[in-house]
């Protein structure tokens, strides 16, 4: 059995295709190009983003799945499997994290003393590469843990699947999927320093600072001790919060003259607003279910919520799913795993109208309508 499919023989050997986030170095004016990098600067201080990952991570990790196919034990099995916690996190939920982030999600089936799966478990994707052979095609799995790197084969000594790769679409890459977090990088550095901006602006009485003027009158200019001096003196009695407002008592020939933003300079506000939506559409998320003001692109909540659910959550369970039981068709090649529409909330309405239509179809047979609602019969 041939795992990843027959190829055609090229002259010459390809070779291995690199990692897409380079090194991690940052310089200025730039943002975190690794992957670990962008997830610290991004979903773990970045209140948006973190946010937009909880709330589509936490929707697919919670909707409800049904199997079809095969017997009541196989469908009651594969419900177990995946229902069963990876590392004391949720299966679906994790998975979904890390195809949402990473773009790559994979899944290493443990078998039980029987030989039958006993146990799904996730593995971290930022520490799985894959080995080429000698033309570049895939031919193996490495999972690194600091110095340690364990070798896994893509198969069994049956020729059944033993680790499961989920990747989302990437353009240019043949063996790795495309996750969001470096689409986002931008607009999390933007955010992000907008908010150093803003905290800067607070600790300085929040307003912008002024400048010192000497001018006493005869053309003359401060002597480098001085002006060290009157430095000092401003650093430690006037700058910081704990000083805001406090007077100043200036020597003859200084003067303060305040500056003020202009309406360019305070661009930087719309700016961190447009920064959080951009974050957003990156996760996938509409923006009104951030808190993010001004943005009417939805006529309410509610259909913002079916938003999310049809154009993110739902295609990613999609894929989780049907990655799982493409990874176990060969003990359980019948089954099938979808999500349960009629249990997702966000969709009740929706679900209830199709149901009205269908049943009162009276040309429709039995067998016709439960097709057209997706229940499968069971078997």
């Amino acid at each position: 059995m041939k795992f990843f499919g027959t190829k055609a023989v090229r002259d010459g050997g390809r070779p291995v295709l690199a990692r897409a986030w380079g090194t991690g170095a940052v310089a200025l004016g730039e943002w975190p190009a690794s992957y670990e990098a962008q997830l610290r600067a991004g979903v773990m201080t970045n209140p948006v983003a973190q946010r937009a990952l909880r709330l589509v991570t936490e929707g697919a990790g919670g909707a409800a799945l049904e199997a079809h196919g095969g017997d009541e034990a196989d469908r009651a099995r594969v419900l177990a499997l995946v229902g069963a916690r990876s590392a004391g996190q949720s299966l679906v939920e994790t998975l979904a994290c890390h195809l949402l982030l990473h773009g790559n999600g994979y899944v290493q089936i443990l078998t039980g003393a029987d030989g039958a799966p006993a146990e799904l478990f996730a593995l971290r994707p930022e520490r799985v590469s894959v080995e080429g052979d000698a033309r570049g095609w895939p031919a193996a799995y490495l999972y690194r843990v600091g110095e340690s790197v364990t070798r896994l084969s893509p198969q069994d000594a049956a020729g059944r699947i033993s680790v499961i790769h989920l990747k989302a679409l990437h353009p240019l890459d043949d063996h790795y999927g495309l996750g969001c977090a470096g689409a986002a990088a931008g607009a999390v550095a933007i955010h992000n320093a907008a908010t150093v901006w803003n905290k800067a602006l607070l600790d300085n009485a929040a307003r912008p600072s002024g400048a010192m003027v000497y001018a006493p009158g005869d053309g003359s200019v401060m002597s480098p001790e001085q002006y060290e001096r009157v430095k000092r003196e401003m650093e430690a009695a006037f700058a910081g919060a704990a000083n805001a407002g406090r007077p100043m008592l200036l020597e003859g020939g200084l003067d303060w003259k305040a500056m003020s933003l202009t309406p360019a300079e305070m661009d930087f506000v719309g700016l961190k607003a447009a920064a959080a939506r951009e974050i957003a559409l990156a996760f996938g998320v509409p923006p009104m279910l951030l808190g993010l003001p001004g943005d009417n692109s939805y006529a309410n909540y509610r259909e913002a919520n079916k938003a999310l659910w049809r154009q993110t959550i739902l295609p990613l369970v999609d894929k989780v799913a049907g990655g799982i039981m493409q990874g176990l068709s060969g003990w359980l090649p019948e089954v099938r795993l979808c999500a349960d529409l009629d249990q997702v909330h966000a969709l009740s309405d929706e679900r209830t109208a199709l149901w009205e239509r269908v049943m009162a179809a009276d040309f429709l047979s039995a067998e016709e309508k439960r097709a057209m609602l997706g229940i499968c019969a069971a078997g």
